[in-house]
Formats: structure tokens, sequence, C-alpha cells
């Protein structure tokens, strides 16, 4: 929804009523992920996608309508529905839409969420999409030693409380996804559906090692979306100029730089060190090795690495720690320019979250997508 928050801000100054539509849900292949949103205003204007063209237009007729009951629903439009196969969505998979005008509670909702966004604070927001209560929302922030913020209500505490425990729970992942409980938060029952929309900080790259292929793997990871910082202990190469599309520059050793910020590093986190001197790559990994990280990948030739994994074993790395290790790093795929190899870097990243095989879609079989 951020993409679209001026849009509606601005509507909202004109005094224009406003259908917000997001993916909650998808089946199969689908143009667009969970908290994919757009926003109509009553006289037709558009802000946002959820399809990527597929099926805008029947999902504007359907919000207007929306706007005239003033009650939000569930729509879904799939391979098999004709009219999503008419407005073009017919790449074999199905999306399920919550749709809803967008009144006080929602519009305090969004400024609350404004704020949090604005200090780079992760949050979920829960918004029953079926069921009693539908269209009412909490908003989970998590706190410092079990203070979790809540605020807003889904209609009955216990709900309130399940729901928030779990919503705590995908933000930690980064997922955003529909959960299914009892009236009063019951597990295993189906009475109310909700959607966890979860805001979470962009994930971080460090990349170490002020080389030729840094610059690269710089603008490649912003265009991901990461908050890339490169470090290098040579002052002369880690500098702004060099890099300008960095979040940071940093001019220190890797293992001291991973010391102040490793305890904040997790899975959809990546490390990259790409100097190939074991005197800057070593203490670098044993530090990376002791955070929660979910990518570590190491540049160097295959000699390399093999040398590099006798200094390791000497420091006492051990078999886990090496099995963690992306070295060399990148995928197969012939890349030879700094351009290709940032490419090829990122792929492996993606690859290894995903759990995806590595092989060219033409000869698999199965869903595309997840």
């Amino acid at each position: 929804m951020r993409e679209i928050l001026n849009d509606l801000k601005r509507w909202r100054s004109q005094g224009r009523r406003v259908a917000l539509a997001r993916v909650v849900d998808l089946e199969g292949s689908g143009p667009r992920l969970p908290g994919a949103a757009m926003a109509v205003a009553e006289d037709g204007e558009v802000a946002g996608s959820v399809s990527g063209g597929c099926v805008e237009g029947a999902v504007v007729t359907a919000s207007l309508e929306v706007l005239a009951s003033g009650e939000g629903r569930m729509v879904t439009f799939g391979y098999s529905d004709d009219e999503a196969f008419a407005v073009g969505l017919t790449c074999g998979g199905t999306i399920h839409l919550f749709l809803e005008a967008v009144e006080d509670p929602t519009w305090a909702a969004l400024d609350d969420l404004e704020a949090l966004w604005d200090q780079d604070s992760p949050c979920s927001l829960v918004t029953v999409v079926e069921g009693p209560g539908t269209g009412s929302k909490l908003l989970v922030r998590p706190g410092v030693n079990g203070g979790d913020q809540i605020q807003g209500t889904l209609g009955e505490a216990g709900l309130d409380r399940v729901a928030a425990r779990d919503a705590l729970g995908e933000l930690a992942a980064g997922r955003s996804g529909v959960r299914h409980y009892g009236e009063h938060g019951e597990a295993r029952e189906e009475t109310v559906q909700v959607f966890v929309e979860s805001f979470a900080p962009p994930p971080q790259m460090l990349i170490f090692g002020a080389v030729d292929f840094t610059a690269s793997l710089v603008r490649v990871a912003k265009v991901l979306g990461y908050r890339v910082t490169v470090c290098d202990a040579r002052e002369v190469f880690a500098t702004r100029k060099r890099f300008p599309l960095a979040d940071e520059v940093v001019v220190d050793w890797p293992n001291r730089l991973l010391d102040q910020v490793g305890s904040g590093l997790g899975p959809r986190d990546a490390v990259c060190v790409l100097t190939h001197d074991n005197k800057f790559d070593v203490p670098a990994i044993v530090s990376a090795l002791e955070t929660e990280v979910g990518y570590i990948g190491v540049m160097g030739s295959r000699r390399t690495h093999e040398n590099r994994l006798e200094r390791l074993r000497e420091v006492g790395v051990d078999d886990a720690g090496v099995e963690r290790l992306r070295s060399p790093i990148g995928l197969d795929i012939g890349a030879r320019t700094p351009e290709e190899t940032a490419i090829s870097i990122v792929s492996e990243i993606i690859a290894l979250r995903t759990r995806r095989s590595t092989r060219a879609l033409s000869a698999t079989d199965g869903p595309i997508h997840d």
C-alpha cells in the first residue's frame, strides 16, 4: 500500500470516497503477490495495481459496487472464470482480493501505518476479510521484552490475542497471507478469515570489499529493494563517489562492522564477501557465521576457495559453518562481466531463499510459483 499512499491522501483531502482492493491470496501462478493494492476513487480514478493489468477493469467495477453498498467483500478471479478469462487472466492462477470502502477506521489505520513506515518500524496489519466483523483491523508492532503494541480490535478479545501472536510470527518471516480461526480465535476452524499483511524494513545486504564488482552488485541489489552497505578497510577505495547508490559506505574492517550490526541480521538479509583476501575474508566470514543472516556468499576461484577453507578450519569453523557458505559465489550461468556476476549472485540469493531449483523453467514441470 505504500506506493498508493500519496494518492489516497490526495483523494481524502479532496473529500472523495475511495475503495481499496488488496490481493490476499494466490493459487498457482499469479501476477502480483499478497499485499499488492489498488485504490479506486468514486469518479473512477485508479492508483496501483493488483494484477499487472489482467483484471484491473473488473476490479474497478467491483470496487465501485463496494463503494455504493459500503460493505467489504472478497472477490476471486481465476482461469475458470469466464469474466477473468475475457479480461486476460490466462496464466492458470487464481487471485483472491478483499475490497472495502475506506471509512474513518481504515483511514486511522493508514495514518498509523504511515507513521510507522516513516520510522522504519516493522508492523503487521490484520484485517478480517470474511466472517463476523468483516473489515475490522488490528495493527501489531513488536516491542521489547514482550511489550508488543496492539491497536484496534477484530471484535473479540480471544481472536485479537491469537491473531496478534500469529501476525508477529508472519512479520518475523517477512510474509503476508491468510489465516483462519474460530470466532474466538480457535485453531482449525474457519468461521473467521483474516489477512495478515506484513510491513518489514527492507532486507539488508552487506558487501565487503570495494572492488570492481561491487558497484554492479549495489545497483542490482537496490533494484531488488535491499538496503545496501559497502564496507572496506581501505579508505582510498571505500568512497561515496565510487558507490553513490549505496545506502552507506563504511571504512572499517568487515568483522568490526559485523560486531556492531550482526545481531540485527536475519534470514532475509545477505552478506557478500568480494575481497578474496584472507586477511579480510576470514574474519568477515567468522563474524558472519555468528549471525542469523540467510545468505553468506564469498567470491574467489576454486583454488582461492580451497585455501580459504583451510584458513577457516584453522580458526575453528566446523562443517555446519562451511555448509552455510556459498563459495565460489553466485550461480553457474557463465557470468564474466561485473554486471553478469551481480545477476548471478542475486539469482543465487533468490534461489536459496525460495528453495527452488536453478534449472531453466523450460526444463522443469510443475507450478512456476509456490
